[in-house]
């Protein structure tokens, strides 16, 4: 029985291990397909527009722990996210899963004004991927996607100005201690 148990734990490291790789493979490919965006007159021509929400998205601006880092700057585009006509929150219909052109740039404000490339995101709105997935989260290398929605409890805007939504963060630019999926990177800031 022992055996068999530290058999399975050696296999469990081994896929663990083995989707760690897939992941890093799959962000190496991310981080090459958008390196035009590095500079972000690239990304204005392809369309991108800075989040017309507001400005540099850091944890203390949703009131969680300052700690936790920020997203930075997201310049959207608008015909991958299928943007509808403005209303009480950004809502749409895209459910883009191609990360090689992603739905959002995440850029960290520079001293100087310019904006440096951090990462990317792809985001799809609930409602849309709900009605043509039931039952699934949308993923990328086995990675799924978070949900998010306001909590009109808290004094912050969890979904930061967006409809209910799943997203996904790829620190391609700016490693993230806390992973290089996770949301928020303590290596970003909003402040220069």
């Amino acid at each position: 029985m022992r055996r068999v148990f530290i058999g399975l734990a050696f296999v469990a490291g081994w896929v663990s291990t083995a989707n760690a790789d897939a992941l890093g493979d799959a962000v190496a490919k991310v981080k090459a397909d958008t390196a035009r965006y590095q500079d972000v007159n690239n990304a204005l021509a392809d369309g991108y527009i800075p989040d017309p929400v507001g400005g540099c998205v850091s944890a203390a601006k949703i009131g969680l722990p300052a700690e936790l880092g920020a997203m930075g700057v997201h310049y959207l585009n608008p015909a991958l996210l299928g943007l509808s006509p403005p209303g009480e929150r950004v809502d749409g219909n895209g459910t883009n899963l191609d990360f090689s052109t992603p739905s959002i740039l995440l850029y960290e404000p520079q001293a100087d004004g310019s904006m440096q490339l951090v990462g990317v995101e792809n985001l799809v709105f609930k409602a849309s991927w709900d009605s043509a997935n039931k039952g699934t989260l949308p993923s990328f290398a086995n990675v799924d996607y978070e949900a998010m929605s306001d909590n009109t409890a808290t004094p912050g805007d969890e979904a930061h100005g967006f409809a209910p939504h799943y997203d996904l963060h790829i620190w391609t630019e700016r490693a993230n201690p806390a992973g290089m999926t996770t949301p928020f990177n303590p290596a970003v800031a909003c402040t220069s």
